[in-house]
């Protein structure tokens, strides 16, 4: 197996999540900020722009537990397009309150305020689309009727979970799937319609992006969310009982950042039923992500090795077991199916020689974090003179502390050894150290969050694993992007030759 990232392709880029764009409708959208955000990147000579999964996000808000691994996030519609469309009105969705915070997303409030606004947009669509939304279902047949009639019934039962609906909908008997799917119809085309503007307003982003020269790296999360279509429709390919109760669930064993472990509650995968179908859910999932990304950060990529299972209703981890994961058998199919396909290992974690073997025969470059880097009881790999050119380096990700939040609240001997390592200045400023030595390091990939090149501290930090309630909510304001910022980026940039 050959390396995915081609040599020679040193360059870097920003960490941003369209959530966290600027804009007055409460939530970054796929409208005039995010193309400025692109014009943005051009500027500052970068060549990636990684995002998070874009799927519809379900309890929590978050990004990588959706209501399915196929579909997009309706909350990223630009309702300025769907005016130019003929679909809205401007006084219709103008002066509605998304949230008065420009800094933070109030989910509540987009939840309320903004799928009001599109099925006002759908309504008016009636008139002459419903021929662009058959052959659209009809393209996406594998998951979409399926996902837009789990949204319709989740519509109609006040958002309960597939598992907690009557016992004919929970185990899909045809007869009831019927009665639905008639008594909803209209219902059904309204979450189809939504599926329709994304991938319209999406692909018509990427190619503005991929036309300026910049790549879209995106996420592919392992698990899939318990209350989603994908567990639903295909319940057979995860370990669920007769009852459609999981018998294991996923997490992390204890270590040193949490004595109890994380306890993600994802249903476990039917791993040998995968393996006699050639994995094709997955293979299904790749392929749609492969139309959606240039380059796919395949998440927790020690769970393909082994990964942390955890009897269904403990309520930590410590009582899970290492069990043993597809390994190369399943990387084979993919390079195979998807020859050339770019791919991100996200090997961070517990990593074992079976882990590190697999990365090595996949070929994937695998990822080195700097805030990893300065535990002053070792000398650690991720500190930079040991990265390889096949790898993707971060300051950060959306799982750290911003540089600056970490420097605030870390050990003292952690931030000496920091500051004496990297050689950080007040003058410089101290973010701009870390950014300095991941841009400068033989990675053939440079990564930061958004967060770090403008020097952000705690209140910035996107996502902390294990809770909830404040997370993905940060969002950049108009005013921080600005041309001298992207002026300093494109001098560092240049600087270690990454343009």
């Amino acid at each position: 197996m050959k390396a995915d990232i081609r040599k020679n392709q040193r360059g870097s880029g920003i960490l941003m999540h369209i959530s966290s764009l600027p804009g007055e409708f409460g939530i970054g959208t796929f409208g005039e900020e995010a193309y400025d955000f692109v014009n943005f990147l051009e500027k500052a000579g970068q060549k990636y722009w990684q995002i998070l999964p874009l799927g519809p996000t379900g309890y929590g808000d978050s990004p990588y537990q959706t209501f399915s691994s196929f579909a997009g996030n309706p909350y990223f519609i630009c309702f300025d397009s769907l005016r130019k469309k003929g679909f809205l009105k401007q006084e219709e969705y103008k002066d509605i309150n998304f949230g008065r915070n420009k800094k933070r997303v109030d989910y509540q409030k987009i939840s309320e305020s903004k799928m009001a606004v599109l099925r006002l947009a759908y309504k008016r669509s009636r008139r002459d689309g419903r021929d662009e939304l058959y052959e659209f279902e009809k393209e996406h047949n594998y998951w979409l009727p399926d996902y837009a009639l789990f949204m319709a019934l989740k519509s109609k039962f006040r958002n309960r979970p597939w598992f907690k609906w009557e016992t004919g909908l929970k185990n899909r008997e045809h007869k009831c799937l019927k009665k639905y799917r008639k008594e909803l119809e209209d219902e059904i085309y309204f979450w189809v319609f939504l599926q329709y503007i994304f991938f319209q307003q999406w692909e018509n982003l990427k190619q503005y992006a991929n036309e300026r020269g910049i790549k879209i790296i995106g996420d592919i999360p392992i698990y899939t969310a318990y209350d989603s279509s994908d567990t639903w429709t295909h319940s057979d390919i995860f370990l669920l009982d007769d009852h459609m109760v999981p018998i294991s669930v996923s997490g992390c064993p204890p270590d040193s950042f949490s004595r109890t472990g994380q306890l993600w509650g994802n249903p476990i995968y039917n791993w040998r039923l995968l393996e006699k179908e050639d994995y094709d859910w997955w293979m299904r999932r790749i392929e749609a992500n492969k139309n959606l990304y240039d380059i796919i950060r395949l998440d927790h990529f020690r769970g393909f090795e082994s990964f942390w299972e955890v009897p269904f209703g403990e309520h930590t981890s410590i009582n899970g077991r290492w069990v043993k994961g597809p390994g190369v058998h399943f990387f084979k199919i993919v390079k195979k199916k998807y020859p050339g396909l770019q791919i991100i290992a996200e090997d961070l974690g517990l990593l074992t020689p079976d882990v590190k073997a697999l990365l090595d025969i996949t070929g994937f470059p695998g990822m080195k974090v700097l805030l990893f880097a300065f535990d002053s009881r070792k000398k650690s790999m991720y500190l930079p003179h040991h990265y390889k050119e096949n790898c993707a380096a971060y300051t950060g990700t959306h799982d750290n502390e911003t540089v600056m939040c970490w420097l605030k609240t870390t050990k003292k001997p952690y931030k000496a050894y920091a500051k004496k390592y990297l050689k950080l200045s007040r003058k410089e400023g101290y973010h701009w150290g870390f950014i300095r030595s991941v841009w400068g390091s033989a990675a053939r990939i440079a990564i930061a969050p958004m967060q770090d090149f403008l020097g952000l501290g705690c209140s910035a930090r996107m996502n902390t694993p294990s809770t909830l309630g404040l997370n993905w909510r940060w969002r950049v304001t108009e005013e921080q992007i600005t041309d001298r910022l992207a002026k300093k980026i494109y001098e560092i940039t240049d600087l270690y030759e990454r343009l």
